[in-house]
């Protein structure tokens, strides 16, 4: 399978990214509003997140400073490898960003 593009590959890492957010969040009952809050960050900038955008106007990806999914994670109880290794890891639900380590 050919590699993706690296815009194509920001865009697939922001919308799984979104997608485990969404996940972690359904089962907290918690609002955006709320996550938010707990991780003290803005909630348009979280709702962003779960959007998977990082500018609506401009629709470009997202793509999180490390302090901000650090801020996250303790809200969900988690880490930052476990937030993102299922991003790497293709599941029924989620199939997961074709990646290499030599970062291509």
């Amino acid at each position: 399978m050919p590699r993706p593009s690296e815009p194509e590959l920001e865009r697939k890492l922001a919308e799984a990214l979104a997608e485990r957010l969404r996940a972690l969040r359904a089962p907290t009952g918690m609002s955006q509003e709320q996550v938010a809050q707990a991780a003290g960050i803005h909630r348009n900038h979280y709702q962003l997140l779960e959007s998977a955008l990082s500018d609506r106007r401009k629709r470009t990806p997202a793509n999180p400073r490390l302090s901000t999914l650090v801020a996250l994670c303790r809200v969900y109880r988690t880490t930052v490898p476990d937030l993102v290794v299922d991003i790497f890891r293709p599941t029924p639900d989620a199939p997961g960003v074709e990646y290499d380590e030599t970062g291509h």
